[in-house]
């Protein structure tokens, strides 16, 4: 588990574009929402990217992108965005590398079910690498409006 103040593990994943995106090439330049989500166009997910679509202009006014890594393929993520319009980037992380990295791969239950799966989880990484704040367990909806609040307080 990743805590504020931790310094941001990097990883190069390939994006919805088919580009290889490493995350300390952001380093100096942006903060990053990096958030690992269950799976693509799934009602609780398509929540959270949208809130995030949404909430797109005052996260970029901040300096800010979004990134989100799940474990879909590129062309799951690329109907995804088309289909819901999204305007960031998503990563692809199938063998969930970099979720465990984060500690956003684990131990779930659904329904007496116990398994395990990509936890839904966000990170503030700022411009100097180190996380600023870490979202673990979140429910998806109204997550973006804290994280947004979050944001407004660096």
């Amino acid at each position: 588990m990743l805590n504020k103040g931790d310094k941001a593990k990097d990883f190069t994943l390939s994006s919805d574009k088919g580009e290889k995106i490493t995350l300390s090439s952001f380093t100096g330049k942006s903060n990053v929402i990096l958030y690992f989500y269950p799976k693509d166009d799934t009602p609780g997910c398509t929540t959270e990217a949208c809130d995030f679509r949404d909430n797109f202009a005052s996260i970029n006014k901040k300096g800010t992108v979004v990134l989100g890594v799940s474990p879909d393929d590129i062309q799951s993520h690329q109907k995804f965005i088309s289909k819901q319009n999204l305007n960031f980037t998503l990563l692809s992380d199938p063998d969930h590398k970099v979720a465990e990295m984060y500690g956003a791969w684990g131990e779930k239950k659904n329904y007496g079910r116990v398994y395990e799966g990509l936890i839904r989880s966000t990170f503030i990484i700022g411009k100097d690498g180190l996380i600023k704040e870490a979202f673990y367990n979140v429910k998806a909806t109204g997550h973006v409006q804290k994280v947004v609040a979050r944001l407004e307080s660096l």
